[in-house]
């Protein structure tokens, strides 16, 4: 009778080891999420300036969301002002807002984000020259590579989508078509439906299917102390 191990004991072992999974990996999920919903991801080149209207340094003006030149504000030639997100420089983050318009004519060339020149200095390890308005002690680096993410889409008219350049005239368009957000990685597949066993081997079949989810059972649970490890395995070796 034991050698047929029975579908309800295989059923009731199935779920425990789901409820593991499901209480380990709700764990770590809380340890690494933030909360912030993720809308666009991708990849630019990034120059920088700072527009205080001081005409300096050939500035063009108070920013055209008519917020105070500030670290964090930067330029988009096509997203809507006062989208908000963050981009990522060798390992280091920093958060921004859509405040103005730009690059022009460089994003025709690929640069689709003009970061504030403090934002700029913090990334590359240089400093903010309040004289000049440039970057000092970066070898005058003017573009970076930067990773970025969109966690909120401005309200105005603007591209939600990837940048395009400012010669397009999306910057201008209202969209009713948003890019469609990043899926979260699909981990279900892990978790899909066992086989049935043939029905001229249901003792083989068990003992390898109850072996298996008694192995990640004990490898979610640390070797086994949530559902009695020890007392488990000795369930499963008798025959």
């Amino acid at each position: 009778m034991y050698a047929r191990f029975g579908l309800r004991s295989l059923a009731v072992l199935t779920a425990s080891a789901a409820c593991a999974m499901s209480i380990a990996g709700t764990a770590a999920h809380a340890d690494t999420d933030t909360g912030e919903k993720i809308l666009l991801k991708g990849s630019t080149t990034a120059s920088y300036f700072w527009d205080d209207a001081s005409g300096r340094a050939g500035d063009t003006g108070l920013p055209a969301s008519g917020k105070p030149m500030q670290k964090g504000l930067a330029a988009s030639p096509s997203w809507p002002l006062l989208t908000e997100g963050y981009v990522v420089y060798k390992g280091k983050k920093m958060p921004f807002f859509v405040g103005d318009r730009g690059p022009g004519a460089p994003s025709n060339r690929g640069i689709m984000l003009d970061l504030d020149a403090k934002t700029f200095a913090e990334l590359t390890g240089g400093e903010f020259n309040s004289s000049t308005l440039g970057v000092d002690g970066i070898g005058g680096q003017g573009h970076i590579e930067v990773d970025y993410v969109i966690t909120k889409w401005g309200d105005g008219v603007g591209k939600k989508n990837y940048p395009v350049p400012f010669s397009t005239g999306a910057w201008a368009e209202r969209d009713t078509n948003p890019a469609t957000p990043p899926q979260a990685e699909d981990t279900s597949a892990a978790g899909g439906s066992l086989p049935d066993a043939p029905a001229d081997e249901p003792e083989k079949e068990s003992g390898l299917v109850g072996t298996a989810l008694m192995a990640g059972v004990l490898s979610v649970a640390g070797g086994g102390a949530l559902l009695g490890g020890e007392r488990l395995r000795a369930a499963f070796m008798k025959r």
